[in-house]
């Protein structure tokens, strides 16, 4: 009897011990579900409870589309860019990944029926010199993801452009470090306003469509830091973006993916960053690219092997891929999710306004179209009874896009859709699609008292004539541009320039209007009235286009890279491995070093056709009373009056001009301002002081030189209107 009590209460105690470890064990389970404790430690937590075969499962994925022999689309996903299964024992949730650079995309239309707001293009973007639009349409384009189930944008291209003729700049922020890395950064920002996770993409110098898989980019660490990677690094400041997605390219003889120096030195070391690394689609080659600071491979289907699957296990298993590393790996991923509140009944599926992100996309095309030339004065149109001759890029349909992983299938639909055929992945992807805004339907609402005609421009003997018989002429010329090839020169294709020549004899007073990807040579400026840069104007491109040729709409659009007078202004007269096969590498050289764009135009001594920062107005600004303030950085501040009889905008620039007697060109800061006739306004700008500082190599840290350092504000990177000077302090700064 003594001994069946002494049992029962032994038993007693056993059962009570483990109860009381199972409750604690079911507290530390839950312990990462409070939200008082950092998104950090929260994934600490919760990657403790991951299985072996659970952390891997978060590490690679496929891209759920219906291509030729990949698997079926897995349950749950939704067709598109990517897919990253949860873990549902743990309520991890799925990675549901969709392109979204210029809008959700729809790629080969997989998901029937369904339609996105398209904004213009990064380009545009990059023209109004307008950070707060960048937030706003990447808060549009994240609401319009989360209402269709994605809850990750690959988005945030920051690349400079340091080749004119690639076939991504469309999609990317210009050649300047500042103006990208802000406007990337705003972009981010406003994406990852909405719960959702952004991406910052393609890192670093994916500089060219040729070959990129192959294309080995050189520069030196230095004029590195102070160019692509200062971009990339402003960007993820100001953005703070869940993943930077690598690139296909070598750099300096290492791929991107699996680059130690880029991905663990710099970006996880240097700048700090908490985020995973994604691959690009295709772009992993190893295993070992974990050991070199690759996080996740992306569309797996693409690679030779799914190389983060069951061979990251076994290397896992062989001690090869420490456990640390791997638990790195996944934690940083949950990281990310955390910090957009995936854990904490966010994001939801967001009531979705069209009109008022189409309004977004509107105003972002009426500021980001660049006036470039108008010395007849023929713009604005006049209202009157004019007959006007309306020509070429299917203007009566609707306005042009760029083409590849960032096409959009717009609200409204696609009036035109070319095919242009070729061979590879990408090849489904070549399409010439119009956004369905009719410039010429929008010209005829504007101007109902004109006599407007339209010729599509095929024949340009029948293109002259309707010109001859009209007051005025506007001249629609399109180059189309697309992931995946770059531009074999600079010249419009198909014959343009020669159809324009015919107008331009027929008629002077001839308007012409870009939709390019890029800058293009114009042998027939001095030959025409005005010309106007539309870039791709988005989903209503059409009514921006109109209103600014009539005057609803006053000009602010800035080039945001250099329109040079030739191809040989560039390092590279030919495109680098143009004629090279497939899976043969290549050096890219960067000679430039960080003197992209107009640095080097400024430090060759060069005239561009067109200069960085250039835009003309209907109204006229003058700019005063400038004060330089030296320190430990430049704080510049001066007047800025509209002197014009029209209200507009302006987007004064300031440029560092010089240090302790040496020339430089930099842009330290730029604002962009509305102002009535007659107003004035204060511009106060303090610079990032790396934009003052050379990259100190050896030190492994910026250095800014003391002495005295030269301003300029002025209209653009060649035309000064006020200078002056100050004293900076010696200092250094941490890489």
């Amino acid at each position: 009897m003594k001994v069946h009590q002494l049992f029962k209460a032994a038993l007693a105690t056993s059962l009570c011990l483990t109860a009381f470890a199972g409750g604690a064990m079911a507290q530390a389970k839950g312990a990462w579900q409070n939200t008082s404790l950092s998104p950090d430690e929260r994934a600490r937590l919760l990657d403790a409870e991951l299985t072996l075969d659970e952390r891997i499962s978060l590490l690679h994925g496929p891209m759920p589309l219906p291509f030729p022999g990949s698997p079926p689309i897995p349950e749950g996903a939704i067709p598109g860019a990517g897919y990253i299964p949860g873990v549902p024992r743990l309520g991890i949730p799925a990675l549901k990944e969709t392109d979204a650079s210029l809008g959700v995309t729809n790629p080969m239309n997989v998901r029937p029926g369904d339609t996105a707001t398209a904004l213009p293009s990064g380009l545009a973007l990059a023209s109004t010199f307008n950070p707060k639009l960048s937030y706003d349409g990447g808060a549009a384009i994240a609401k319009e993801a989360a209402s269709k189930g994605f809850n990750v944008l690959l988005a945030g291209g920051a690349n400079l452009a340091r080749d004119p003729r690639n076939g991504r700049n469309f999609e990317y922020l210009g050649e300047d470090p500042l103006l990208a890395g802000i406007l990337a950064g705003e972009s981010i920002r406003g994406i990852q306003s909405q719960n959702i996770i952004s991406t910052v993409k393609h890192f670093s110098l994916n500089g060219q469509e040729t070959n990129r898989h192959w294309a080995n980019s050189v520069i030196d660490e230095a004029a590195h830091r102070e160019s692509d990677l200062l971009a990339f690094q402003i960007a993820i400041e100001r953005g703070q973006p869940g993943s930077v997605m690598c690139a296909y390219n070598l750099v300096n003889g290492a791929y991107s993916c699996g680059n130690d120096h880029l991905l663990n030195k710099v970006l996880k070391g240097d700048w700090g960053y908490k985020g995973w690394v994604m691959s690009d689609w295709g772009a992993v080659r190893a295993t070992d690219f974990a050991l070199k600071g690759l996080d996740q491979q992306s569309g797996q289907q693409l690679d030779e092997k799914i190389w983060f699957g069951d061979l990251l296990k076994e290397a896992a298993a062989a001690g090869t891929i420490p456990a640390e590393r791997l638990s790195d790996m996944s934690r940083r991923i949950l990281r990310s999710m955390f910090a957009a509140g995936f854990f904490d009944g966010k994001p939801g599926k967001p009531v979705v306004d069209l009109d008022a992100h189409a309004a977004i996309a509107k105003q972002v095309a009426d500021e980001g179209i660049v006036l470039l030339a108008n010395d007849k004065g023929l713009l604005p149109l006049a209202a009157g009874s004019q007959k006007i001759a309306v020509i070429g890029g299917f203007a009566d349909q609707g306005v042009l896009s760029g083409a590849g992983s960032s096409q959009v299938t717009s609200v409204g639909g696609n009036p035109v859709v070319i095919p242009v055929g070729g061979e590879g992945m990408l090849a489904a992807f070549l399409r010439q699609a119009y956004h369905n805004s009719s410039p010429l339907k929008a010209l005829k609402e504007r101007l109902p008292n004109a006599t407007i005609r339209f010729n599509d421009g095929r024949y340009p003997a029948a293109a002259a004539a309707l010109a001859r018989q009209s007051d005025i002429v506007i001249l629609f010329a399109n180059q189309w541009m697309s992931e995946g090839m770059d531009a074999y020169d600079l010249k419009l294709p198909q014959g343009q320039d020669a159809l324009i020549e015919a107008v331009a004899e027929a008629n002077p007073n001839a308007v012409i209007v870009l939709q390019t990807g890029g800058p293009v040579l114009m042998p027939w400026k001095d030959k025409v009235g005005a010309i106007v840069s539309a870039w791709y104007s988005g989903q209503k491109g059409g009514e921006a286009i109109a209103d600014i040729l009539v005057g609803k709409t006053n000009p602010s659009g800035r080039l945001p890279l250099t329109f040079p007078a030739s191809a040989d202004q560039y390092p590279h007269p030919e495109v680098p491995g143009w004629n090279l096969p497939e899976k043969q590498q290549f050096d890219v050289v960067y000679e430039e070093g960080s003197d992209v764009g107009y640095r080097r135009f400024a430090a060759k001594g060069m005239k561009p056709l067109f200069p960085f920062g250039h835009g003309l107005s209907y109204t006229t600004f003058a700019y005063d009373k400038l004060k330089v303030k030296g320190g430990e950085t430049l704080e510049v501040s001066f007047q800025v009056t509209n002197t014009g009889k029209l209200q507009g905008k302006d987007a004064p620039q300031i440029y560092l001009a010089g240090a302790n007697g040496q020339k430089l060109q930099r842009l330290i800061g730029f604002e962009k301002i509305d102002l009535k006739p007659g107003e004035r306004r204060t511009v106060t700008i303090k610079a990032d002081p790396r934009l003052l500082a050379r990259f100190d190599e050896q030190g492994h840290q910026w250095r800014i030189d003391g002495g005295d350092y030269d301003v300029v504000v002025g209209r653009s990177a060649t035309m000064t209107v006020l200078s002056g000077k100050a004293r900076v302090s010696q200092r250094t700064l941490k890489p």
